[in-house]
């Protein structure tokens, strides 16, 4: 193996020390539970809680508990992913009122917030958590005195309502002159609970892309997840009975009116509970829909005694999994870099409540966003806003979500990113069929849930004679190689945990198949050759990331396709046969190299071979480095990279540390220390906001998902590098930065550890046969 320049290499063997020689702080979540002495404002300053697919913003304004409660999968007629409605509790006597004393905490380590509040002798304690394994929202209270409580469901879907302006940006029609109406939920109170729902309409934006992009021929083989949706939940509590006081009960919270639907306690008590039982389904019925609804109370009510402590569980063996903790022996909540430590802990927290979504967790947003009007004042806009749409995705902003999954030992939860593929595969190949009548899946950038390009991006007036199977866009036509980002994912998932992926191998097949075949029908459009002079494909029209449009042979497509396909052929699996690993041989063959350029007198890699405009503000040049790592620390011609980042004047020109940019990474894989600590400060030092994870809004929204993923990774990348067999320690590592870690690498390896002081104090490596392969970079010294 060729060894890195420009970096001194220290090699040694690996001693692993007895517990009792341990020096440093062992790391515990709950060293970064987050507690405020003061009340919060508005839902701006709310704190997220959640689990299995639930996310709740958390937050106690003027005496009053609220949370905003969202779950994944649920997308209306327009695509919006609406929030399924506020919760308000109000004690009385209340403990919460002005004047008392007052703490909101996140218990990380048990994934719970626990609000505690004392006026004169009375004292209350609300605890509010997710059911890890039931979707299910619990509140809890206990006080030291006799209360009743007051709980009300509140909806701003109470009536029809048709977006206008800029809050179409929340559903698939964004900019898009089509009127948009989002329908009201039904919502019934009774003697004991507070049930709503929202059922989709039979004609949704499924069928309104369906016609726009001339696929209504083959509609009927198209799979239609919006029909028939229905999703909602059933409110109720111990000793609660509907509230007769107030009929009406309308009121306005930040821009939006709403109606509240209340419970209250039957007689004052020292503890009340709360529960929120949620359902989503698509059925033939709405009573069909109860029915599910029913049996998810009655599953939970058997499982009542467990439940609580099985989430524990599952929140405890997730913070053992892994985790990077900075300076954590000299805590300084003002200093950035031990900023930088704990809101990698906190984020990656809000990426596990999602980790068994139906859909994956979306880059602008996720399960936490709040009112618009506390991101932008002029967004006067309703809770279920978010810029970008509830039901469209962003590829290359959802690939920094997911990535840091695989270091975090979290790939588990990497499966919604993935069955959102391989659901859609069917419905993107007959797309390609029906329009260009060859195989493979044409996945767009920003597309649908159902994979189906995004109704605003596609194109509204468009030439009568233009391609109907490309978006009329000029930041998204050809733009269809992120899918590889995803097929070299799961590969790199294998790679890491030695699972089965054979479920997904259709899948990156296809998608290695549509740029084969594609490309040669394109060809054979305008030439009697297929190929070039050297046997390779033509990739053109193409673009590179959405920067270099209309390129000849991308840097990103040839990087994708080279990547996965050394990745195929290598693969070892029963259900390969020879004839499939020759075609991927054959495949591969005729993929065409990188491109080069001279800047400024260096080497350096080339967007594409050739371009006709510059249309963003990325820099694909550098996607060999990441996140294909066909260039990085202890690999072939890592100067070229270098000069690239260091030369390029697209490059410097491009430079950014806000929302989905990746320099950080970029330069944590060149080894490149000071940059990379520098930017990486940026990313994931406080937010500004009161919950110090909630970033953005950048190019997105509140909180940038995209923003706290490529931080995460970037940190990774910063500590650990992995190439074949070999692990990289402190390749981009500033000495001076104290680090407790424990990080996962390829092969089903366990990598711990903790550097103080410049001197690695300690090492574990699981399995032991793995220590022979472990490299430590920089000036790191032995105890």
């Amino acid at each position: 193996m060729s060894k890195p320049p420009l970096l001194r290499l220290l090699f040694f063997c690996l001693i692993i020390f007895c517990a009792g020689n341990v020096t440093g702080q062992t790391f515990s979540a709950e060293m970064y539970d987050l507690k405020w002495k003061s009340q919060s404002t508005n839902s701006g300053e709310s704190m997220p809680c959640g689990g299995g697919d639930i996310g709740l913003n958390v937050w106690v304004e003027k005496g009053d508990i609220l949370f905003y409660m969202s779950r994944s999968g649920t997308l209306d007629e327009n695509n919006v992913f609406p929030k399924l409605g506020r919760v308000r509790i109000k004690l009385y006597p209340n403990p919460f009122e002005a004047g008392s004393s007052f703490e909101q905490e996140l218990k990380l380590k048990e994934g719970y917030v626990l609000i505690t509040g004392q006026k004169g002798n009375l004292r209350a304690n609300v605890k509010i958590w997710v059911d890890v394994f039931r979707p299910v929202v619990q509140v809890e209270v206990s006080s030291s005195k006799p209360v009743q409580m007051v709980a009300a469901y509140e909806s701003w879907r109470t009536r029809d309502r048709e977006l206008k302006g800029l809050e179409k940006n929340s559903s698939s029609f964004k900019w898009v002159k089509e009127k948009v109406v989002v329908f009201k939920d039904s919502i019934q109170v009774s003697k004991n609970g507070v049930l709503f729902y929202h059922r989709n309409r039979d004609s949704t934006v499924f069928d309104k892309i369906v016609t726009q992009q001339k696929l209504d021929p083959v509609k009927l083989q198209l799979w239609n997840p919006l029909k028939g949706l229905t999703y909602g939940g059933f409110m109720t509590g111990n000793n609660m009975v509907r509230d007769e006081s107030d009929r009406r009960a309308l009121g306005k919270y930040a821009s939006i009116d709403f109606q509240s639907f209340k419970l209250k306690s039957k007689t004052a008590s020292r503890s009340h509970r709360l529960n929120v039982y949620l359902h989503i389904g698509q059925t033939e019925s709405i009573d069909q829909w109860k029915k599910g609804l029913g049996n998810v109370q009655k599953e939970a009510l058997l499982a009542e005694n467990q439940s609580r402590q099985k989430t524990l569980d599952w929140w405890k063996q997730y913070w053992e999994k892994s985790h990077i903790a900075l300076n954590i022996s000299k805590v300084d909540h003002s200093s950035p870099v031990w900023q930088v430590g704990r809101n990698y802990q906190l984020f990656r927290y809000m990426l596990g409540c999602n980790a068994f979504g139906t859909l994956p967790t979306k880059f602008n947003g996720g399960l936490f966003t709040y009112d618009p009007v506390f991101v932008d004042s002029a967004y006067k806009f309703s809770p279920d806003h978010r810029n970008w749409g509830g039901g469209t995705f962003t590829a290359q902003n959802q690939r920094l979500v997911y990535g840091p999954m695989l270091k975090s030992g979290d790939s588990e939860w990497m499966k919604p990113q993935f069955e959102f593929y391989q659901k859609a595969l069917g419905n993107a190949e007959i797309r390609t069929k029906h329009y260009w009548g060859h195989g493979g899946p044409s996945f767009t950038e920003q597309m649908e849930y159902f994979g189906l390009p995004n109704y605003a991006e596609y194109g509204s007036k468009r030439p009568a004679d233009f391609d109907p199977g490309l978006e009329f866009n000029p930041w998204l036509e050809y733009l269809w190689d992120t899918s590889l980002e995803f097929c070299f994912m799961i590969l790199e998932k294998h790679r890491f945990t030695r699972e089965d992926i054979s479920r997904y191998l259709r899948l990156i097949e296809s998608c290695v198949d549509f740029f084969d075949e594609h490309y040669q029908y394109l060809a054979s459009k305008r030439s009697a050759k297929t190929l070039d002079q050297n046997g390779k494909l033509v990739l053109y029209p193409g673009s590179s990331a959405e920067t270099y449009k209309m390129a000849y042979n991308s840097t990103t497509t040839i990087a994708g396709l080279t990547s996965v396909l050394d990745r195929l052929i290598q693969l070892q699996s029963p259900t390969i046969d020879g004839s499939t690993r020759a075609k991927w041989i054959a495949q591969r063959k005729r993929i065409p190299p990188l491109s080069f350029r001279e800047m400024e007198g260096h080497k350096t890699i080339a967007p594409a071979q050739a371009w006709e405009r510059i249309q963003n503000t990325e820099i694909p040049q550098l996607y060999p480095v990441f996140p294909f790592g066909m260039y990085g620390i202890g690999q072939p011609d890592l100067n070229v990279a270098i000069n690239t980042w260091k030369y390029d004047t697209d490059a410097i020109k491009n430079r950014n540390y806000t929302s989905w940019h990746q320099d950080n990474i970029f330069c944590a894989r060149l080894g490149l220390t000071e940059e990379a600590a520098a930017l990486t400060i940026k990313k994931l030092q406080d937010s500004g906001r009161r919950f110090p994870a909630f970033w953005g809004p950048g190019h997105d929204w509140v909180p940038d998902h995209n923003w706290g993923g490529s931080g995460m990774i970037g940190l990774q990348e910063m500590l650990m590098q992995t190439v074949t067999d070999t692990i990289y320690l402190f390749p981009a590592w500033p000495k001076e930065w104290d680090v407790n870690f424990k990080l996962h690498a390829p092969y089903q390896t366990i990598v711990e550890g903790e550097l103080k002081n410049g001197i690695l104090v300690n090492l574990y490596v699981i399995p032991e046969s793995r220590r022979k392969d472990i490299v430590v970079l920089s000036d790191v010294k032995l105890k």
